[in-house]
């Protein structure tokens, strides 16, 4: 049997759908697609992914299911250089909670809070 990764699908939940995804787009420099959800209760913006492929995915999400905010999950979103993204937080409208730090052998962390009030990790191995 194959090991598989823990995490197969995020959604980080907003309350502003588009002051999040203008964030996240400046942030990580890249463009989120509307995606469709097949109850039609939530409105979701995903980051892009491959979705035939293993491995987690996920969007920005403004349902009745679900509330922004600082809590006990952190989602770490991959980077070349952490302190690259880090620099466009608070511009974006973001708070840098922890700047670049290492975590040894697993490379560098940077923690934010994006502008709903959700908490999230940059993570980098430069």
């Amino acid at each position: 049997m194959t090991t598989m990764n823990a995490v197969g699908w995020f959604d980080i939940y907003v309350n502003d759908l588009s002051r999040a995804v203008k964030f996240y787009e400046t942030v990580l420099s890249t463009t989120l697609e509307e995606m469709g959800d097949p109850t039609g209760e939530s409105q979701m913006m995903s980051f892009p992914a491959d979705m035939s492929a293993y491995g987690a995915a996920g969007a920005l999400t403004k349902s009745p299911h679900g509330q922004p905010g600082v809590g006990g999950t952190i989602i770490y979103i991959m980077a070349e250089d952490c302190a690259v993204q880090e620099s466009r937080v608070a511009d974006s409208g973001g708070i840098v909670i922890s700047p670049k730090f290492s975590i040894g052998d697993f490379g560098f962390v940077t923690l934010c809070q994006d502008t709903e009030g959700n908490m999230f990790g940059l993570n980098s191995m430069k």
